[in-house]
């Protein structure tokens, strides 16, 4: 071990916490980036912090401090995860809107002198950490701000701009512990419908990205006999490394790291975490060139793939609140959405379930629910995908639209839509 590995290695966790004070703000990846004992030290000493805000996207972990627990020590979630929902909806926690693409520049802005806590490989002998699951917004402070790193031999070591050197942290803990594994979407007759009626629409070639859940692991599924596609997604997952692993994925024709898959984080099972390790198929980049809507734009076929809430005959989709209160956040879907309009030949898919389970509900609605948000733009929108076929809206007039919207809405809903859209103004003739 070198003379700076050896000065620079802490015995205790615990060592984060003068760091914590001195910075006052701290930035820690989201899911598998989190440093679990790095955060627990923090959490521990909740009592004795003043004025210190933790930053950072879906977090997995709970903890007291995410309750309000400790006035001194508050977490900003710029994701909701099924922990910091809850904590936010009791007021433990602030909630900051954000498309993924910019949180490096929000960060920098309200937190402009961090330190920045993750988890990371063990350093290799020339005394480089691998950020391991994650690039995220965490890769563009590399060099700008000191990290403190939790060390854990269970973390892949993986490829890309997400490599730290130990002249660039300001201490390193071990710990080991099994990754946080996300299981693969059981997939419905539903979203296998849907998943089909994406993939026929995307050629061979092109350049997929999807997101997370039962629909997007359907498309993925139905892409099994395509050639040649290419990866450029937010988020790596079980069901692109099987893609991968069958010989579809190859990104040849890519115009951006071409024979790359590039992501700016990975999750999913242990099998998963084996496939990324050392694989120089697989890049990990910072979120603000992944998600860039400029670079996604250059590839010549993009399609993007995500699952949205609920979608008004207008074509606005709100894909982070049910029931009228916060589910998650914007997370990168609007800055896809945009890159596939700029792409040539691209296309953006939104996908959903007509009804809500009990069938009771129409998602295809005249008006989004009481105090919706709007996580993609009707000027952004570009196909809505149901059970029921598929509404390709770019370019198209509201009463093209709403009658395309209403086609694809569950049956038993579409003359109260139809009626309720005439009444509305949106319907003419």
């Amino acid at each position: 071990m070198s003379e700076a590995l050896r000065r620079t290695r802490c015995s205790d966790a615990s060592a984060v916490v003068e760091h914590a004070r001195a910075h006052r703000d701290v930035i820690a990846p989201l899911a598998n980036g989190e440093p679990d004992t790095v955060m627990a030290a923090l959490d521990e000493a909740g009592p004795t912090l003043d004025g210190v805000k933790v930053h950072q996207m879906h977090s997995l972990r709970d903890r007291p401090y995410l309750h309000g627990a400790y006035p001194g020590l508050r977490h900003v979630s710029y994701f909701l995860s099924h922990v910091t929902r809850k904590a936010f909806a009791e007021g433990g926690i602030d909630f900051t809107p954000a498309h993924f693409s910019e949180m490096p520049h929000i960060l920098g802005h309200v937190a402009p002198d961090p330190v920045v806590v993750a988890a990371a490989t063990p350093p290799d002998r020339h005394g480089f950490f691998s950020l391991g699951c994650n690039a995220d917004y965490v890769a563009r402070f590399i060099g700008r701000a000191p990290f403190f790193l939790e060390c854990n031999p269970c973390m892949p070591r993986t490829r890309g701009e997400n490599t730290v050197h130990v002249s660039q942290i300001a201490g390193w803990v071990e710990a080991e512990y099994p990754l946080p594994e996300m299981p693969v979407a059981k997939v419905g007759e539903k979203d296998r419908m849907i998943g089909d009626l994406i993939a026929e629409r995307i050629p061979d070639g092109a350049t997929i990205q999807v997101g997370i859940g039962s629909i997007p692991a359907a498309a993925i599924g139905a892409l099994r006999h395509h050639r040649n596609l290419g990866v450029h997604t937010e988020l790596l997952s079980d069901s692109l490394a099987e893609l991968f692993n069958a010989g579809v994925i190859t990104g040849t024709d890519k115009v951006t790291r071409p024979g790359k898959m590039v992501t700016t984080f990975a999750m999913g099972t242990k099998t998963f975490y084996d496939f990324v390790d050392d694989n120089a198929a697989v890049e990990l980049l910072p979120v603000d060139w992944v998600n860039d809507p400029r670079v996604i734009g250059r590839e010549h076929c993009f399609a993007s793939i995500n699952a949205t809430a609920e979608v008004d005959v207008l074509g606005q989709a709100n894909s982070e609140m049910i029931g009228g209160r916060l589910y998650s956040g914007s997370g990168g879907q609007a800055d896809f959405a945009k890159g596939a309009m700029f792409s040539p030949n691209g296309k953006g898919f939104l996908a959903l379930h007509s009804t809500n389970a009990e069938e009771t509900v129409s998602r295809i609605k005249v008006r989004l629910g009481p105090g919706a948000v709007i996580t993609t733009l009707k000027n952004t929108v570009d196909h809505v995908v149901t059970e029921f076929g598929v509404a390709e809206l770019r370019g198209q007039p509201i009463d093209v639209r709403a009658r395309r919207l209403i086609d694809i809405a569950h049956p038993k809903f579409r003359d109260e839509l139809e009626a309720e859209a005439r009444a509305a103004g949106y319907l003419r003739g």
